[in-house]
């Protein structure tokens, strides 16, 4: 797994310097385009259309907070693609309401007193998911790398992986 802190040159945090990726991204774009290369050898070619593959992975994993987190974890062997995770019971009662509001939303579709609703349940949910997570991520980028706090944000990340698919379903209703 190719490290997108050191390919960068910036810190290891779940929060980086936004406009520092964003300057970094644009910069190695220019640096490893493949239009660039056209007259170098096919060796060179393919290298450059890597690094600019990396580069763009890069910048998807850098570029918002719910990604960095995700690429973070995984990095660190926190977390594993498809992994299984059990929530736990406390949130899962939380989620009831918002689920069940959601349900009877997908029933009746043209129900703006539903779908206002929801999306108030949805926008609460993840202002808190915000409020509970800053913390930990910010005690993470001030130095803080226990497994203690690595899985507590392990199960800030999930939270909000499920909050998301609620919200997907919110917005795939018709």
């Amino acid at each position: 797994m190719v490290n997108y802190f050191e390919f960068y040159n910036i810190e290891e945090r779940f929060h980086p310097d936004a406009a520092a990726v964003k300057s970094k991204y644009y910069e190695l774009s220019r640096k490893y385009h493949p239009d660039r290369y056209t007259l170098a050898d096919a060796g060179e070619q393919a290298e450059m259309l890597r690094l600019s593959s990396i580069n763009n992975d890069a910048y998807k994993s850098l570029k918002d907070e719910y990604s960095t987190m995700k690429y973070l974890l995984l990095a660190k062997g926190v977390i594993e693609e498809e992994e299984k995770y059990n929530l736990p019971p406390d949130f899962l009662m939380e989620m009831m309401d918002l689920n069940e509001v959601v349900s009877e939303l997908e029933m009746e579709p043209e129900n703006q007193e539903l779908k206002q609703r929801a999306q108030q349940l949805v926008d609460e949910q993840m202002k808190q998911w915000d409020e509970e997570t800053l913390p930990l991520t910010k005690a993470y980028d001030e130095g803080d790398k226990s497994q203690e706090l690595l899985s507590q944000i392990k199960d800030r990340y999930y939270r909000k992986k499920y909050l998301l698919r609620i919200s997907d379903r919110m917005n795939n209703i018709n």
